[in-house]
């Protein structure tokens, strides 16, 4: 048995279906690109047959990335194994991932069939997919509460059948990493042509025991890890790939594995998925979070300063998280600012980069000084979507407010060479704000959720806005740095109106009378300021 742990992220896809977590397709393909660097093994890029927009976006992604696999998840039946193919055919590396329930509780209240039914629907799915692709994986749903002489006799079939990976989940999260070591055990010591096959594990959060139950069918033999950057998905999430190879590669007496994931981008892909989504990471998040090398006890302090040891089990760096050596500011010049962006791991585009000078250099006369994570915020905030003369550009905006008057806002807005002017009042100068942009660009929408965070500590800090939008088209999120929340706000609204206005001729008189109506309707129901 080889000691290689293959990494599988679902994130594009597990990840992707929990609620705040939704990604287009430009999107999916900034994150795939990302999960190639980090040195993931296999992307299941989605459920092709979910929806078109699935379709589209798997068979972008197989386009898009050339070193990792590139799998869809599809039901044991005929049309899902199609579209799953039609997507990915077109990847360096497809795979199809089949699945079919097998627990009898599964089987006799959602599938309605028989063990046998069952055992025949999974060799007929596989050998299908197989005639289709040479990479194929085969999913036992709820496989912890399977009967373990039923798995025994499912795996092995579809081992035979053609199945190169087969995949033992806990799907609800119930079972502990005893469970899991013998299942994967029962399995290894009983199947006879398991040596054909890598076997998998996919296990949720449910009971928080997600990465212990993973490490627990690496111990027992499963070579195959299903995670999601942050631990994101259904429910209470999937097991974090960042804890999992992190505990490999920390505990590597204890385990012996090798794997491809590169540990230093570990910290960039996370902060990216959090950028994407709006989702920010929690603090105390294992890994990731900002406290997570942080130490503020006294003792503590003392012991790292005499030795890092005493209490880093694993180092910043190791997982990309690299120490300011450089510090920037208003006189520091774009040689130094370039310096320090290849440094972080970005390598940008000459315009991109002098666009992004531009503003640090307003920032900086702003900030006495820049942190790393102020420069990661201009990134990101720039990155994904390329800025059109189709795009409304803020040029400039006055607030008047107080605790005992309404808001008002006016701003001035330019696209090509049209500049328009606009005031709106509000319970608050955001409200305001948000409500002239939405009559200047004549369309109607509705703010669903708004977050601000300090990028960093001070009282100067920048602050990133974050806000999704929704039209009758969908939602659409948007994101703005500053260290003026309004102007910030008003950067974010525009960057998630600019999106969902993007190739769309929706100017005119009817949109014009619904903008006005939407912004005196928020105006009758009391809306509140953020």
């Amino acid at each position: 048995m080889d000691n290689r742990v293959r990494f599988f992220d679902t994130t594009l896809r597990d990840g992707e279906q929990a609620p705040g977590y939704s990604m287009n397709i430009e999107e999916k393909i900034r994150m795939a690109h990302q999960l190639e660097a980090l040195g993931v093994d296999i992307i299941e890029a989605g459920f092709a047959i979910a929806s078109p927009g699935d379709f589209e976006s798997v068979k972008s992604i197989a386009a898009a990335v050339e070193k990792p696999v590139v799998a869809s998840l599809c039901r044991a039946l005929v049309k899902d194994i199609d579209a799953a193919y039609e997507a990915v055919k077109g990847a360096k590396h497809p795979r199809i991932h089949t699945f079919l329930a097998t627990s009898d509780l599964h089987l006799e209240y959602k599938l309605k069939m028989t063990r046998e039914q069952a055992l025949q629907r999974a060799i007929d799915a596989v050998k299908y997919a197989r005639n289709k692709c040479d990479n194929v994986e085969f999913s036992l749903e709820d496989a912890s509460r399977t009967d373990k002489d039923y798995m025994c006799q499912v795996v092995e079939a579809v081992i035979t059948a053609g199945a190169t990976t087969v995949n033992l989940p806990d799907t609800v999260g119930y079972a502990t990493p005893k469970d899991i070591y013998d299942m994967v055990t029962n399995v290894m010591n009983r199947v006879p042509n398991i040596d054909q096959a890598v076997v998998s594990m996919h296990c949720h959060n449910d009971l928080g025991m997600a990465v212990a139950n993973t490490l627990a069918g690496i111990a027992a033999g499963a070579r195959q890890a299903e995670c999601c950057i942050c631990g994101i998905g259904e429910r209470a999430g999937n097991a974090a790939l960042e804890e999992i190879v992190m505990n490999l590669r920390t505990r590597h007496d204890q385990y012996g594995m090798d794997y491809n994931i590169v540990t230093e981008e570990i910290a960039k892909t996370a902060q990216l998925l959090s950028q994407i989504t709006g989702v920010k990471i929690f603090p105390s998040k294992s890994i990731v979070g900002k406290n997570a090398f942080a130490h503020e006890s006294g003792i503590h302090q003392h012991g790292v300063m005499a030795n890092v040891k005493t209490y880093e089990i694993m180092t910043p760096e190791s997982v990309g998280v690299k120490k300011q050596a450089l510090v920037l500011g208003k006189h520091s010049g774009q040689h130094a600012f370039s310096q320090r962006l290849v440094e972080l791991g970005y390598t940008l585009e000459k315009a991109l980069e002098d666009k992004l000078f531009a503003e640090f250099k307003v920032l900086a006369d702003r900030k006495k000084t820049i942190e790393d994570r102020d420069l990661v915020a201009l990134v990101e905030a720039a990155q994904g979507r390329e800025i059109t003369e189709r795009d409304w550009k803020l040029k400039n905006y006055v607030i008047t407010s107080g605790n005992e008057m309404y808001s008002t806002a006016c701003v001035t807005l330019v696209r090509g060479g049209e500049e328009v002017t606009e005031s709106a009042f509000g319970t608050g100068p955001v409200f305001a704000s948000i409500r002239a942009v939405e009559k200047i660009v004549r369309h109607p929408f509705s703010l669903m959720d708004f977050q601000i965070q300090a990028v960093t500590e001070r009282r100067d800090a920048l602050g990133e806005v974050s806000v999704k939008v929704q039209d009758e088209s969908g939602t659409y999120r948007g994101r703005g740095v500053s260290t003026d929340i309004i102007e910030g706000s008003i950067l974010s609204t525009l960057d998630a109106v600019n999106k969902m206005l993007d190739g769309k001729a929706r100017l005119g008189t009817g949109a014009a009378s619904l903008a006005q109506h939407s912004f005196e309707d928020d105006m009758l129901s009391g809306h509140t300021d953020r």
